[in-house]
């Protein structure tokens, strides 16, 4: 292959010769390859489709000038020129298929003569394409033969999860760039210039990276050549350079020697993969050296290359052999030249935060909180699954840390020894060629040992299903001790066993095959106390359930510890957080309070919050309480159910409170599939309300009610299109009614954006003879206490223009704003430049007794952020035009979010 490098238009022209050998024992009649650079080419690629998906709307928003392809692509056959007829489908337009002019038997061979022009993406959609000045970083940019793995093309399409299925090839690569460009390769190189020359035999991938070279550094010994750019926040060369050799030798001593001559580490592979919890904090604030973060991240970095470059494993298949060795010789690492290192590093050494657990945390234990952190929000999937089927949080930390914990988990049981070699024995005969990597391991590891493994590939490997055991009743004696262990979840897999004194341990113990009450005797040995799962070898859901007292034979209670802001779960405490918080409303003020509840990282079985605050515009306390239980269903659609009460006291108006106390029930349901954004929700309540200080003559129903509520919310929501809808149902003894509300979005391909909501709600019965449960054209009444309004009571002034999409959704204020029959609406959007909208609304409104009216508003939508910060601007409506009226100021609505908890949703749906 040959290719001329453009670097200023970000282009690149190919001449390329394949010549492919048929292999395999059967007749080819077509081949397969691989053009995953094309992903970049439209926004309808199964590429494009994954950014949508995670909501990650800049790849549909780039210029064309930003995005890749191939273009001009011509195929031929052998010395004849014979043009190829070749074909692409439109589910996977980067996998490209080539009749054979005849049928290509076992053994013989056919050469591909193929010339087409690259164009390079920006980086910033994946890392790989074209960055700042002259940098490039190119991977999968041309085209490159399918694996052929058990009869058939292995046909896998780019959705950036660096699992490209390609056959071992050996490559000869000559690439001209313009002056002052440098090229490196993890190929071996044979000259080096404007023109580079690499070549490489029986590889399945391979990195070209471009640049002006002072961002490059080469580190050699007598295992390979390490090529790396990664940033090093200021560490000497020397110092460096040895941090690089001990890394490298360390993962040829654990796993095996590396079969080619150079590897790549750069920043754009860590930064796609970083070490979750480092990367986040900035550097002056790091409570780790700078040496260390460097060889961290190096370490993660190099283990990944080392492993995706020279181990032939399926890399969408069976992605947890690769993710399960990183993981685990990280922790080893860790353990030999770091021992005693914890999670927050030397923050848990001050004083002020020597009371949490978070920062008390040995270093590798922060990788079964990651695991469980999903595992406790229902969400973890199996690590055996497919890589392309794994929601982003499991693929990159959640499945990846827990496959690594698994591999300890073996190696505790069966030995050390007897699993790290027979990682070695696996790593050595998987270099050359595909083979069938879980039979293959599997077969290795039972090999290893007389115990049964069957557990380890069934039930950790291939399932999700959750572990948790528990202590029963229990006996003793001067010398030994009688005890039943429960299995709560019916999985049963082994589960050591320790007797601890004095925090020392005096004996540990594996018990098996406990598939329901098992009863065991063994030595006391002075223990103290019996503590299952100490070190927390297995990946347990539940660890708060795991020690029995032998001093009493009672479970102690666990005394309860006050923790300020936030913690990470402690099996030995009751913990009880404490947070300062404000509060903000008109009549209130800014109100400041202490918030107390239990809510640790780990979502838990019951929860409480418990708010009071002080109002200083009232001198009197105000805040909200809420207690729930969670019930998870690990194999149903209807994967979580919630039973909750409510509780909130403020002011609705001056020196006016209401009260209002909610029981409610969440019926939580999903699909099969975790990735689909598709979610369904039935909400159940009966909202109780209690408002003082209304006049005398005010109606019974209006100062104390209760409305039973019915909800069911249906939704499916991307960065580039949304549908739901909500119906809604509501009955007291006062009225009833029902209501529907339908919600479209859609981003086009020209970056148009339509939205459109469509609203209609009707009374079923109303014996009111007000307006404060009838239906809102501009502003709902919110009489059950829904919406976050700041000055609820206000009929003018700037509160009175909050605005909150709901029901009539008008944003005008229009005359008679209320419906007590029945009212039809449609509120319509449509961006004109970025995110300056037109919106339109339009509907009908019946009272009783009198003929339905048809309205209408339309005016200027800034839509700064989404549901959370917008102005909008009327124009003109039923009132006419609306700029030229007296006070327009007063005609703006705004939508603004301030709970933290909504604007964090923004930066974590991307994950879960």
């Amino acid at each position: 292959m040959s290719a001329t490098l453009d670097t200023e238009k970000k282009t690149m022209d190919v001449k390329q010769q394949l010549v492919y050998v048929n292999n395999s024992d059967d007749t080819i009649q077509s081949i397969l390859l691989n053009n995953w650079i094309d992903a970049y080419s439209s926004k309808e690629t199964p590429l494009a489709k994954r950014f949508s998906d995670e909501f990650i709307k800049s790849f549909h928003l780039a210029k064309k000038s930003e995005r890749g392809g191939t273009d001009d692509l011509m195929i031929h056959f052998g010395e004849n020129n014979r043009i190829a007829d070749w074909f692409t489908t439109s589910d996977q337009p980067d996998v490209i298929e080539v009749n054979l002019p005849e049928k290509l038997l076992p053994g013989a061979q056919v050469t591909l003569s193929m010339t087409y022009s690259v164009k390079i993406p920006s980086d910033k959609f994946t890392g790989y394409g074209y960055g700042a000045g002259q940098k490039m970083y190119l991977r999968n940019c041309f085209l490159s033969p399918a694996r052929f793995d058990n009869h058939h093309f292995v046909k896998y399409s780019n959705n950036n999860s660096d699992d490209i299925a390609n056959a071992p090839t050996d490559y000869d690569v000559t690439i001209s760039s313009a002056s002052g460009v440098k090229l490196f390769s993890d190929l071996d190189e044979q000259k080096q210039g404007n023109t580079a020359h690499f070549s490489g035999k029986k590889r399945n991938d391979f990195v070209i990276y471009a640049s002006d070279g002072n961002d490059i550094r080469t580190y050699k010994n007598d295992v390979t050549e390490v090529i790396t750019d990664l940033r090093d926040n200021n560490i000497d060369e020397i110092h460096k350079a040895l941090l690089i050799d001990k890394i490298v030798h360390y993962v040829d001593q654990n796993i095996g020697r590396y079969p080619y001559e150079k590897i790549m580490v750069t920043q754009a592979d860590y930064e796609r993969n970083p070490f979750y919890g480092l990367n986040q904090l900035p550097a002056f604030i790091s409570p780790f050296p700078n040496d260390f973060l460097y060889e961290i991240k190096f370490l993660k970095t190099y283990l990944n290359n080392f492993l995706k470059n020279s181990l032939r494993v399926d890399p969408r298949a069976d992605n947890w052999i690769y993710d399960g060795f990183q993981v685990y010789f990280m922790m080893k690492y860790i353990d030999e030249n770091y021992p005693g290192i914890k999670m927050m590093g030397h923050v848990s050494k001050l004083g002020l935060f020597k009371s949490y657990n978070l920062t008390q945390l040995g270093f590798n234990g922060q990788y079964s909180y990651f695991y469980m952190l999903m595992a406790r929000k229902n969400l973890d999937q199996p690590i055996g699954a497919p890589k392309n089927t794994l929601i982003k949080f499991n693929e990159q930390i959640a499945g990846k840390y827990r496959a690594g914990l698994s591999f300890r988990y073996l190696a505790d049981y069966i030995g050390k020894e007897n699993v790290e070699q027979s990682i070695s024995e696996f790593y050595r005969g998987n270099q050359t060629a595909y083979t069938s990597g879980r039979e293959s391991l599997e077969h290795i590891l039972k090999s290893a040992t007389s115990k049964n493994i069957d557990w380890f590939f069934k039930t950790i490997i291939d399932s999700r299903d959750i572990i948790d055991y528990k202590f029963g009743d229990a006996t003793k004696t001067k010398d030994s001790v009688t005890f039943t262990i429960k299995n709560k979840t019916g999985t049963t897999v082994p589960i050591p066993i320790y007797g601890i004194k004095n925090k020392e341990i005096v004996f540990k113990h594996w018990l098996e095959n406990i598939s329901a009450d098992s009863t065991f005797t063994m030595p006391r040995e002075s223990a103290t106390k019996l503590v299952l799962n100490y070190n927390n070898e297995v990946p347990e859901y539940n660890l708060r359930n795991n020690w029995r007292s032998l001093k009493s034979f009672k479970v102690s209670n666990r005394p309860v510890k006050f923790v300020f802001m936030k913690d990470l779960e402690d099996p030995y405490y009751n913990q009880i957080l404490y947070v300062p918080t404000f509060t903000y409303n008109l009549y209130d003020g800014l109100s400041p309070g202490l918030r107390f509840h239990n809510k640790t990282i780990l979502d838990k079985p019951f929860i409480f919050d418990v708010n009071p605050m002080y109002s200083p515009n009232n001198q009197s306390l105000v805040g909200n309480f809420s207690f729930a239980v969670n019930q998870n269903n690990r194999e149903s659609n209807l994967y979580g159910m919630r039973y909750q009460i409510n509780g909130s006291y403020f002011h609705y108006a001056p020196e006016s409170a209401y009260l209002k106390v909610t029981p409610i029930v969440f019926f939580k349901f999903r699909d099969e599939d975790l990735r689909s954004n598709h979610k369904q929700t039935l909400v159940l309540r009966n909202v109780i309300v209690q408002r003082d200080n209304l006049p005398d003559t005010a109606a019974d129903e209006l100062q104390n009610y209760s409305v039973f509520n019915a909800k069911f919310i249906d939704g499916n929501t991307e960065a580039t299109k949304h549908f739901g809808y909500t119906t809604d149902m509501q009955f007291s003894k006062s009225f009833g009614k029902a209501s529907v509300d339908v919600q479209f979005r859609k981003l086009f391909n020209d970056n148009r954006q339509i939205s459109l909501r469509l609203y209609a709600g009707t009374f079923l019965y109303n014996h009111t003879n007000n307006d404060y449960f009838s239906f809102g054209l501009d502003r709902p009444s919110d009489y059950l206490f829904d919406y976050d309004f700041y000055g609820r009571s206000e009929k003018s002034g700037l509160f009175s223009q909050q605005l909150i999409i709901a029901e009539g959704g008008f944003k005008s204020k229009l005359a008679a704003p209320f419906a007590n029959q029945w009212m039809a609406t449609a509120n319509v959007g449509f961006n004109v430049w970025n995110w300056v909208e037109v919106y339109g609304d339009a509907g009908f409104v019946k009272n009783r007794l009198q003929q339905n009216r048809f309205l209408y508003d339309s005016g200027i939508r800034l839509n700064l952020v989404t549901d959370y910060f917008e102005l909008y601007f009327p124009v003109y409506s039923s009132n006419g035009w609306e700029i030229g009226q007296p006070n327009y100021n007063e005609k703006i609505r705004f939508v603004v979010t301030l709970d933290p908890k909504l604007l964090v949703n923004l930066f974590t749906r991307k994950w879960f």
